[in-house]
């Protein structure tokens, strides 16, 4: 008797395909995060559930259905439930709703489910269950730490930037203090201690965001956008440099209007402007290196940025090749290198565009567009 009851049950599972649906959607809708959900969004993998249950319960009603049933499709329902805010009592009450549907099926056709039958479809349904949720929990906890740590850099970004600036000030504020102001041992104490402290912040943000830059895009450059001031980041370069400089005569100008604000990677940023300056002093010797950026009227979403020089300048032959990795000048053995390869990947990771205009004899134009937040793409430099 036992499976000449799973036997009917199949073939009723079969006929009542459609109808048994529709009750199941009926009462599922009743749930809050149904409500709005289309008929295949709402129906996701229970069709196929079905198909599976009466297969199974035809070929193999006495040897463990509930091993028969494709374990992928509960554990992709589980994933589909979470990404339309499916709770997790709702998605057990689904189940147990269509578990539901099935015996007023068998009632209302005088099938007896009890024993084994009772025992198999409890299997079915217990098993689909625990794959959902086991897949929904270990996704949202996923999620919930996906989002802890891109707010961890979000803040460890937007501090990276005021301290920067705070950083730079300070040492600006040494070069400016007259001299006599410098031999005040307290005042020298107090210097001190503000630029070892700021130090020691940087490295452990620094930390931070190097911990969170192991994450890759599809680009293999993972980007970290904020909203951030230029200037005091080139200030911050230029002071860098001018121990280099100072050697060689060069004198680097920032040229960044005091109110430029970007929207970009400001550590990807910082390395673009590092190599192109760093490659402007090589052929500068002697002459001026400026630095700076410029809004477009006809196109208010883009950041203009240059470095610009008056030095020995590139040959012509030579223009369409700088930014190819492992390009080198022939008449420097150090030459571009692998670091103008770098500047292009990472401004072309910001959806922004390089270029370069050079004159043998009278100076290089670097220029990149760094489009912000409310244009994501750019058309040019």
């Amino acid at each position: 008797m036992t499976s000449e009851n799973l036997a009917v049950l199949a073939t009723l599972i079969k006929q009542q395909r459609k109808t048994l649906l529709a009750q199941w959607r009926q009462q599922v809708r009743k749930l809050p995060s149904a409500q709005g959900l289309d008929t295949p969004t709402l129906n996701d993998h229970i069709p196929d559930l079905l198909d599976e249950l009466a297969a199974a319960l035809i070929v193999q009603a006495r040897q463990g259905v509930g091993e028969l049933c494709n374990d992928s499709s509960p554990r992709i329902h589980g994933l589909q439930r979470l990404n339309v805010s499916f709770e997790l009592e709702e998605v057990v009450a689904e189940y147990n709703i269509l578990r539901g549907c099935l015996h007023d099926l068998a009632d209302q056709n005088g099938v007896i489910l009890q024993g084994e039958p009772f025992h198999i479809l409890n299997r079915v349904f217990d098993r689909a269950i625990g794959l959902a949720l086991s897949t929904y929990t270990a996704q949202q906890a996923m999620d919930v730490q996906e989002r802890r740590q891109e707010y961890l850099a979000f803040v460890a970004h937007d501090l990276r930037t005021p301290l920067s600036a705070i950083s730079t000030a300070g040492r600006v504020l040494e070069m400016m203090l007259p001299q006599q102001v410098m031999n005040d041992p307290d005042l020298v104490q107090l210097l001190k201690a503000l630029n070892r402290n700021v130090k020691h912040l940087e490295n452990l943000i620094g930390k931070v965001i190097e911990e969170n830059t192991h994450l890759q895009t599809e680009t293999g450059i993972r980007l970290e956008r904020r909203e951030f001031d230029l200037w005091p980041v080139v200030e911050s370069i230029i002071l860098d440099f001018r121990p280099l400089v100072e050697e060689t005569g060069t004198k680097l100008l920032n040229r960044v209007p005091d109110e430029t604000v970007v929207f970009a990677d400001a550590g990807l940023i910082r390395r673009i402007l590092q190599n192109l300056i760093a490659n402007a002093i090589r052929y500068t010797p002697g002459g001026t290196i400026e630095i700076g950026a410029e809004r477009l009227e006809t196109c208010p979403g883009i950041a203009n940025c240059w470095v610009a020089d008056n030095g020995s300048g590139i040959p012509a032959e030579q223009l369409s090749q700088v930014f190819d990795k492992g390009a080198t000048d022939p008449e420097n053995e150090e030459g571009e290198g692998l670091g103008l390869a770098i500047v292009k990947a990472f401004i072309e990771a910001h959806q922004g565009t390089v270029s370069v205009d050079s004159k043998v004899g009278v100076g290089t134009t670097f220029r990149f567009s760094l489009p912000d937040r409310t244009n994501p793409t750019t058309t040019g430099a």
